[in-house]
């Protein structure tokens, strides 16, 4: 388990990140259009995991342009962003922002990736959502970095991720 912070409050995560060096654990989240995708739908491009709690609080939102914005000018790299938001609710976030060069992606039909990635709340007010992490994995499906953000309010460490893109 993971413990991070809630604008100072302890929470626990179910598990960990996979570790550096490792395989990416397999899952299957559903895009805006319903239709389901794996991790082998990827095979071939690097990936950069942006998950987060919901769609519609300012950090995750923020997110989510910041890698539309940044990551649609790295060459074969697909950011897959992963909530447990309804489609429609991402569609409908993407479709107010203009935001067309990430993937938004929800854990709605199968817990394979909360499993895999051990970034399920276990507890307080926000257990069963994700923690705001980032996982990147190469175009050959290992992960070559990881971060598990502190404090669930705070950013990720965008120049880190993309440069470990960058380097994958």
């Amino acid at each position: 388990m993971a413990t991070v912070t809630l604008k100072g409050n302890p929470i626990r995560t179910a598990g960990e990140l996979p570790a550096v060096g490792t395989s990416a654990p397999d899952f299957r989240l559903t895009k805006a259009d319903l239709s389901d995708v794996s991790l082998k739908d990827f095979a071939g491009k690097k990936i950069i995991l942006n998950i987060f709690p919901s769609i519609d609080t300012p950090t995750c939102a923020t997110s989510v342009r910041t890698f539309n914005k940044e990551a649609s000018q790295v060459p074969n790299v697909v950011v897959v962003c992963v909530s447990k938001d309804l489609p429609f609710a991402l569609k409908r976030f993407c479709g107010a922002e203009g935001i067309d060069k990430v993937e938004t992606t929800s854990a709605l039909r199968d817990d394979s990736f909360a499993r895999g990635y051990g970034v399920a709340f276990a507890e307080g007010a926000l257990a069963g959502l994700f923690s705001r992490a980032i996982v990147v994995i190469d175009e050959h499906g290992k992960v070559t970095y990881t971060e598990q953000v502190a404090e669930v309010s705070s950013e990720p460490d965008y120049a880190k991720a993309l440069a470990a893109v960058k380097q994958a």
